[in-house]
């Protein structure tokens, strides 16, 4: 299962969240999630998570402790489920390459961007201050999401993700897509989705104009590691001076 496998810093921060009182689960919004949030949350940047295969909307919520503060930071839960606390956002198909299912994938699709316009206009964040962020399957899905409407948000953070054979079919130079920023993060023992998954995604979008922020994380695996948390936060900071 492509769960992200947190580094002990990380599993640190879910101990003291537990110990603190389990958050909110919220259904306000076309998927359930977790919220951060600030008393006043106009125009702060709105940071998005989303989780692996197998997984739920927990798995990343503690990477907030080591982001910005101020910021506001929702975490979702995937709409499909697999067994009690563990859900995806579309099943693989068949054996071979990791790609999707066409029709789970636009469903999914479709309901989380709704979800991104919905929690833009309840935290009242312009969509040039929206960013997804997502691990795996997660990072799957804030390509298929961010790059097919990019009017939507202002960057796509992609950790050990991949952009899918039905959407590289599909992208084409655009000058919507020239605003967007993109952080890839992958390991380069990552055997799950392999580190050349990462790098042909950051060729694919310098071939559409776009200059993502590439980063290789030698000997990782399968998982975030410190460092990878500490850029991400840099690449945030940048934005959101």
């Amino acid at each position: 299962m492509l769960k992200c496998w947190l580094v002990p810093l990380l599993l640190a921060c879910a101990s003291a969240q537990a110990q603190s009182g389990s958050p909110t689960l919220h259904s306000d919004l076309p998927l359930q999630y977790l919220e951060q949030a600030g008393a006043d949350t106009r125009n702060q940047p709105l940071v998005i998570f989303l989780h692996g295969y197998g997984s739920n909307e927990e798995d990343l919520f503690g990477l907030k402790e080591q982001l910005p503060a101020g910021y506001t930071y929702l975490s979702v839960r995937a709409p499909q489920v697999l067994e009690e606390g563990s859900y995806q956002w579309f099943h693989k198909k068949g054996d071979g390459a990791y790609d999707g299912v066409t029709e789970e994938l636009a469903s999914s699709a479709q309901v989380l961007e709704a979800f991104v316009a919905k929690a833009a206009a309840k935290y009242q964040t312009p969509p040039d201050k929206v960013f997804l962020l997502g691990f795996s399957q997660g990072a799957i899905m804030s390509y298929e999401v961010g790059l097919r409407h990019p009017q939507a948000v202002r960057g796509i953070a992609a950790l050990s993700g991949s952009v899918l054979p039905v959407l590289r079919s599909q992208l084409k130079p655009d000058p919507g897509l020239q605003h967007l920023t993109i952080f890839i993060g992958h390991g380069t023992a990552d055997q799950r989705l392999p580190y050349s998954d990462g790098s042909e995604a950051n060729s694919l979008l310098q071939g559409l104009g776009l200059a993502p922020e590439f980063h290789a994380y030698p000997g990782l695996g399968h998982s975030i590691s410190e460092s990878e948390v500490h850029d991400l936060k840099d690449w945030l900071q940048r934005l959101n001076p």
